[in-house]
């Protein structure tokens, strides 16, 4: 069968790369980012598909026949999406576990915002480092990582071939236990210059009961707090730039996970 000169072949095989592109980019933050219309980001999908398929793309003989195989192939590519997703997400999931210490520290525990990304309330100064770290992301090329991690699953994983196994579940707990230490790390410049200005206040009110520390101690503790704060972008524009270098074999060591390989 051919119409306007297109194989049936050749229209299974886009119907596979389509289905790839769209459900990873769609996962994916920043492509598919909820503030995005939805028809804009169906069109840039298309665009993109048709613009890796004459050179990435799986056979049209890939395509099941059959509704169960159908439902199977778009489980894993759903999983692989997530997965990749996931990893992505651990970076900025630990950016925003520091901002809540520092804020903690700052004492704005009670002052929130509206993260319009997710819709959840967040600390005043986890959604400032987190917005930071979006653009610290993007400046670096952390998008067109992104973008490669999608084109070197065309060549490790097959059609519907990533699902959860052991060693999958393994690698992304390994990931994750990252989180927590980059925190601390992202952190422990504010929390520590806070916990020194907390001591000397402590020794000031020890000295000088008569004086009122606490009207003293919030303005000072916010303003030590932003200045470090600030000095601590510096030094996350080099974890931003280390994670997204470790992005390609995370990405890969990920994808070799998937069964038949």
């Amino acid at each position: 069968m051919e119409l306007f000169n297109l194989q049936a072949a050749d229209f299974f095989s886009f119907i596979l790369t389509l289905m790839r592109v769209s459900i990873v980019v769609f996962l994916l933050p920043f492509f598919g980012a909820g503030p995005i219309p939805g028809a804009v980001k169906g069109a840039f999908c298309l665009v993109l598909s048709l613009a890796i398929w004459p050179r990435l793309s799986f056979p049209g003989s890939l395509l099941p026949l059959d509704t169960l195989g159908l439902i199977l192939m778009l489980a894993g590519e759903l999983v692989l999406g997530l997965v990749l997703d996931i990893i992505v997400r651990f970076l900025f999931a630990a950016v925003m576990t520091g901002g809540h210490m520092v804020g903690f520290s700052m004492g704005f525990a009670m002052m929130n915002v509206l993260d319009p990304m997710t819709g959840t309330s967040e600390s005043v100064t986890a959604q400032l480092m987190y917005q930071c770290t979006i653009l610290m992301f993007l400046s670096m090329n952390g998008h067109l990582f992104l973008l490669t991690g999608l084109a070197e699953s065309f060549q490790l994983v097959p059609p519907g071939g990533l699902f959860i196994t052991p060693s999958l579940a393994d690698s992304v707990l390994k990931f994750s236990a990252e989180i927590f230490s980059l925190a601390v790390k992202i952190s422990a410049p504010v929390v520590a210059s806070l916990f020194l200005v907390d001591l000397a206040l402590a020794l000031v009110s020890r000295a000088a009961p008569q004086m009122n520390v606490i009207q003293i101690g919030f303005p000072l503790k916010v303003g030590v707090g932003f200045l470090f704060m600030t000095l601590t972008l510096t030094a996350l524009s080099h974890f931003v730039g280390d994670y997204i270098m470790e992005l390609g074999p995370m990405f890969t060591a990920v994808m070799h996970r998937a069964p038949g390989r």
